[in-house]
């Protein structure tokens, strides 16, 4: 779209106050669960309306994606992403541009209307404008929530795979969950860092919590023992369940240079001779 809109900025100009009151209202109507509550509307809606009629003036089209809409598409980047974190929906957030347009046709209407053809291709062109500007903020919110969900879904990778010190030279990390990728990656990743900080011989690799071992999990469990042995680090596998010692089995996984245990307690035991370290058991008095 590369048509100029000849009356809009005039019209938001002159009609300023007028136009802010009457979206206002519309935006409050639109929003749901009382959120007009938890935003500032007024301020938001009073500094993009001089910034579109500004960039109306100054620039020769109505594309948004030409240099002249840098800062309106900045603005409402920053409105878009802001609405993500209060928790409004693609929609009630695109509802910041289109509740815009009914008062501004409005007045449109009223400045030309000894013009019905011009008043007519003016609000055709102020239609595509704000169609325009909300899809592109729904746009934004969208790359906004993707960046939020990768960054929370980090996070819970990095908490549900803790390496905690069991003993001198012993490390632990319980798995709780489904082993994909992704998560194995994290799991190399902090385990090689704690062997780094703490020069453990000894990670013990539990796998209790993990509901089902696979070919593709047995892989990831091999290639993080491989890496640990790299660091110096050899790797016991406790967890091992009847039923997961036939399925490993049953896939064929070769496991026999890795020693596996069926419990935690088991596995210390095996961790601690291998350190050069035991625990002597003292009878209660």
């Amino acid at each position: 779209m590369s048509n100029k809109s000849t009356q809009l900025a005039a019209v938001i100009a002159e009609f300023q106050d007028q136009l802010l009151e009457g979206w206002l209202a519309g935006l409050e109507s639109r929003l749901h669960r009382d959120k007009s509550k938890t935003i500032d509307l007024r301020g938001q809606a009073a500094q993009f309306l001089p910034l579109l009629a500004e960039t109306l003036q100054q620039t020769t089209s109505t594309n948004i994606e030409d240099a002249g809409w840098v800062d309106v598409r900045q603005l409402l980047a920053e409105i878009s992403q802001a609405r993500v974190r209060q928790g409004f929906t693609p929609i009630e957030t695109a509802n910041f541009v289109f509740a815009l347009k009914e008062p501004i046709f409005e007045y449109l209407r009223k400045a030309l209307v000894d013009n019905p053809l011009q008043a007519s291709e003016e609000i055709a062109t102020a239609s595509t404008l704000f169609d325009n500007l909300g899809l592109y903020t729904i746009d934004v919110y969208q790359k906004a929530r993707e960046q939020i969900i990768l960054r929370q879904q980090q996070e819970l990778l990095e908490l549900s795979t803790p390496v905690v010190q069991l003993w001198q030279n012993v490390l632990a990390l319980p798995l709780i969950g489904t082993l994909d990728s992704s998560r194995t990656q994290v799991v190399m990743e902090s385990l090689l860092q704690k062997i780094v900080e703490t020069g453990a011989l000894i990670a013990i690799i539990d796998i209790t919590g993990v509901p089902t071992v696979d070919t593709l999990v047995a892989q990831h469990l091999l290639k993080t023992i491989a890496a640990a042995r790299l660091m110096g680090a050899d790797c016991i596998i406790s967890g091992i369940r009847p039923q997961i010692a036939q399925t490993i089995v049953h896939l064929g996984v070769n496991l026999e240079d890795v020693v596996t245990k069926a419990t935690l307690a088991d596995a210390f035991v095996v961790a601690l001779q291998r350190a050069g370290s035991s625990i002597q058991l003292t009878a209660g008095r």
